[in-house]
């Protein structure tokens, strides 16, 4: 069977090899597929690889061999999951490989935020630090976190790490979770009756929930009034969970402190974003999963996942 990888770029970085997929025999390696190219790359193609390429229905069904989308991901939602089934086409994910390197981020984002590490770093590495009167000095006030309530909203395998790391530091955890409130008593986390709870009460906010129609801009203009002005927005997880133009909104007119945002709900910010002017956001590009080791992990998996379905096997699959 053919196998084709359609952005293998966006998982290797060029820094890991793909040299054992060539174990499978015919084996086409693409670093980026535009979308005109997307059906002629796979015409004699039975199994797909996608990181980001979306697998439409028209796509599918204008291929007749098709019968594996493997995902570079643990969301799959770049493959239209209803057609597939209704196509026969096995679709499978990689679930929980960059946990530890996603928890890590929200962690970077809020001591960056809280010990203002760019901030100074910056100053130094432009001599701030030669011309200072003291021994040291601070261009803002740095804040600890031990005693500060951490919300999570979603406690799967990434907020459930996000609350551990929290509670090392010293922070009391509040989540927003299906799991059974004794469970999580169990754990040391309080469970939020709401939403509108969490925000109002939590000293840091941390998304960790699946993008779907009910949570889409979960965090909106309403919502942001309910925040303490000191309070700090991390999210790690989907763009759409967030209105941009609300968030903006209250960052620049000082009803939030500050966010760490590692995802928008256009990537990449083409023309721009509201959030990239705003006023104490702090932006990465997508990398909160993107150690070398969790990259590992996840091409491993996808192998591995590949595999099994060659073999007759169901590993990892979320259709067929």
């Amino acid at each position: 069977m053919r196998t084709v990888v359609l952005d293998g770029y966006t998982v290797s970085h060029g820094d890991i090899s793909w040299e054992r997929w060539n174990e499978l025999g015919d084996f086409a390696l693409y670093e980026r597929t535009p979308r005109s190219d997307i059906v002629n790359r796979l015409r004699d193609t039975e199994i797909a690889i996608t990181n980001k390429v979306v697998m439409s229905r028209e796509v599918m069904e204008a291929l007749p061999r098709l019968r594996y989308i493997g995902v570079l991901a643990t969301g799959y939602d770049v493959v239209d999951v209803a057609a597939a089934r209704e196509l026969g086409i096995v679709v499978t994910n990689v679930p929980a490989y960059s946990t530890m390197s996603v928890a890590q981020m929200v962690m970077a984002h809020l001591l960056n935020i809280t010990n203002r590490v760019a901030l100074h770093a910056d100053s130094v590495r432009h001599g701030g630090w030669e011309h200072a009167e003291d021994f040291c000095y601070s261009l803002d006030t740095l804040q600890e976190l031990d005693g500060l309530e951490m919300g999570i909203v979603g406690l799967g395998n990434i907020g459930m790490a996000v609350a551990r790391v929290a509670q090392a530091l010293g922070m009391r955890v509040r989540a927003l979770s299906s799991k059974d409130e004794s469970a999580l008593r169990h754990l040391g986390i309080t469970k939020a009756t709401s939403a509108d709870e969490l925000f109002s009460l939590a000293d840091v906010i941390s998304l960790h929930c699946p993008l779907t129609e009910a949570t889409r801009h979960l965090v909106n203009a309403e919502r942001l009034r309910l925040v303490k002005p000191t309070a700090i927005l991390i999210n790690t997880a989907r763009g759409g969970l967030v209105d941009g133009e609300a968030l903006a909104a209250a960052l620049n007119e000082g009803r939030l402190r500050a966010a760490g945002i590692d995802v928008l709900e256009q990537e990449p910010p083409a023309g721009g974003s509201a959030l990239t002017g705003a006023r104490n956001c702090h932006i990465t590009p997508h990398i909160a999963w993107a150690t070398r080791e969790a990259r590992r992990r996840l091409m491993d998996t996808a192998l591995r996942n590949v595999w099994a379905f060659v073999r007759g096997e169901r590993l990892n699959r979320v259709a067929g």
